[in-house]
């Protein structure tokens, strides 16, 4: 087969391939690190081998992808304080014509999902990502993991409830989202205490992401007096001159933060009956490096 052949076909499937390993291990880096081993190996593998080639380069790519998610979860295990996956801007244009297909790949996608893909097995998260985003067969994903039909459905079934028990169980208009992430941004930028519980669920809790690489509460914090509190003062303590910018993160309105220029913190809230139910703050600089050219100035 010829180069540009093989090239074409890999660049036809490269941005779901892209999406799987993004779902499987969280990390944008490593995903594109997944997709780029996957093409070598597209590269060196024997054509006549090759009947189905979106089978292959899944196959592939979801078994590069359970081997370097196995290496990142001891390497977690020292992360300094809470782990989130590392925000991605979401466009997913013409690949989601449909609102309710749209609507799957952004909660497939969102941090309150992939936080709970992390309680996952490697298997069992290969199976849902594969299965719930992006439809495939049993059979298919029984081939392209090396098991049985009948072990892959009770990979999925546990994995689905797992999921199932542990994500958000809500539904939010997305202008709605939109409001209250500005109303909520205006009022913590203010250090106003009392417009941040007038906006907090009375159960709220805030998670910070940084690595030990900037200040964020090393415990995620419970309770929209601690929440509320945490955000006034952050906001009185501020010194420097920041940038705001809204944007679209995995699959959610989302406010990125910049300090001279760089990414310093990205923040995206739950929201569940009209109140903020979880704050996500991210500010390791190592996961906010390739949002600089992102959002609304």
């Amino acid at each position: 087969m010829a180069t540009d052949t093989l090239t074409e076909l890999f660049e036809e499937h490269r941005p779901m391939l892209l999406g799987v390993a993004y779902r499987m291990l969280g990390r944008a880096a490593d995903a594109e690190d997944v997709v780029q081993e996957a093409w070598l190996r597209w590269t060196a593998e024997d054509r006549a081998a090759v009947r189905e080639p979106r089978a292959f380069l899944v196959r592939i790519t979801t078994r590069l992808a359970i081997d370097r998610l196995r290496q990142a979860q001891s390497r977690r295990e020292s992360y300094v304080g809470p782990w989130l996956p590392e925000p991605v801007v979401t466009d997913f244009g013409p690949a989601a014509p449909d609102t309710a297909e749209r609507a799957l790949l952004a909660d497939s996608v969102s941090l309150a999902v992939l936080v709970v893909l992390e309680s996952l097995s490697p298997l069992e998260r290969a199976v849902f990502v594969l299965r719930e985003a992006f439809g495939f067969p049993y059979g298919e994903i029984a081939t392209a993991l090396d098991r049985s039909e009948a072990a892959v459905r009770q990979l999925a079934g546990r994995a689905r409830r797992h999921v199932d028990e542990g994500k958000p169980r809500y539904d939010v208009d997305p202008v709605e989202r939109r409001d209250l992430t500005e109303r909520f941004l205006a009022a913590a930028a203010g250090g106003d205490l009392g417009g941040l519980l007038a906006l907090l669920a009375p159960d709220a809790r805030l998670v910070g992401d940084s690595g030990g690489k900037a200040k964020t509460p090393r415990r995620i914090l419970e309770s929209a007096d601690k929440v509320g509190r945490f955000l006034a003062a952050v906001a009185r303590d501020a010194e420097t001159l920041y940038e705001i910018r809204f944007v679209e993160i995995n699959g959610a309105p989302a406010v990125l933060t910049l300090a001279d220029g760089r990414p310093d913190t990205l923040t995206q809230i739950e929201v569940r009956d009209g109140r903020v139910q979880c704050v996500y703050v991210i500010r390791n600089p190592d996961k906010l490096q390739g949002l600089a050219g992102a959002g609304e100035r």
